[in-house]
């Protein structure tokens, strides 16, 4: 059974990527670090539209949580295996660097950088056995442009970047491509806070984009048609930077 695992899969981005994949019939994993209710509507969303799933519930900034519970369930699901993993979970800490926490810093490159390193090199050894293998890792446009109050979150997401285009080398004739969406102002818990109409006058589309239209380009980048592409970055920002 094919299955794809979507980090921070409970909400937001990560629940529409986890909702398009199962669509793609996938049996889609759903990683979440502790809010089980949001995680259960997302199950229940692919459930009600014909698909099927399961919660996976690890710390993408433990290694060791990692290690034990994604180790885990691999060695113990012979029948199924990951053939799309979707880094997707992030968080954001804004300060200005002058007043920016040693905690501040730690945690946002440990949430957005290290979970890459740590999931992934634990999934990309089946994804190398099968010769084939989809990895998409949702950046960022702070990782492109570079955002005043960001440097922790522009830092890291730029580090995936790289680490994006690092992979794909070394994957690439094993037949598994290795890509990053870099979203711009999506319409999320991770943006509630912003002055939306304000923003929106900067982006050429005059408007925020919807979770939906980030996941439609995650199943572009997972789909067996999209092979001769890797090591990309896609912008899904509505012309505000490219």
């Amino acid at each position: 059974m094919k299955c794809a695992l979507i980090t921070g899969g409970s909400r937001g981005i990560g629940r529409a990527i986890c909702i398009r994949m199962a669509a793609m019939g996938y049996y889609v994993l759903i990683n979440y670090k502790s809010n089980t209710e949001e995680a259960d509507k997302t199950l229940s969303y692919i459930k009600q539209a014909k698909g099927d799933g399961e919660l996976l519930r690890f710390d993408v900034v433990d290694k060791n949580q990692i290690q034990h519970i994604l180790g885990n369930w691999i060695a113990a699901n012979d029948e199924k295996y990951i053939e799309v993993l979707v880094n997707n979970a992030g968080i954001t800490d804004d300060s200005l660097m002058a007043w920016m926490a040693d905690e501040q810093w730690d945690n946002v490159l440990k949430t957005n950088l290290d979970s890459f390193f740590y999931v992934t090199r634990l999934v990309l050894n089946s994804m190398l056995a099968r010769k084939y293998g989809r990895i998409i890792n949702v950046v960022s446009l702070s990782g492109l442009k570079g955002l005043a109050g960001q440097t922790n979150y522009s830092a890291a997401k730029a580090g995936v970047i790289g680490a994006t285009k690092a992979l794909a080398q070394e994957v690439g004739r094993q037949g598994i491509t290795v890509n990053a969406l870099a979203p711009g102002f999506i319409k999320t818990d991770m943006t509630a806070a912003l002055n939306e109409k304000e923003l929106k006058a900067l982006i050429p589309v005059k408007r925020f984009g919807l979770p939906g239209e980030v996941a439609y380009a995650a199943a572009f980048l997972a789909s067996p048609e999209a092979a001769y592409i890797t090591g990309q970055v896609l912008s899904i920002n509505g012309g505000l930077y490219s």
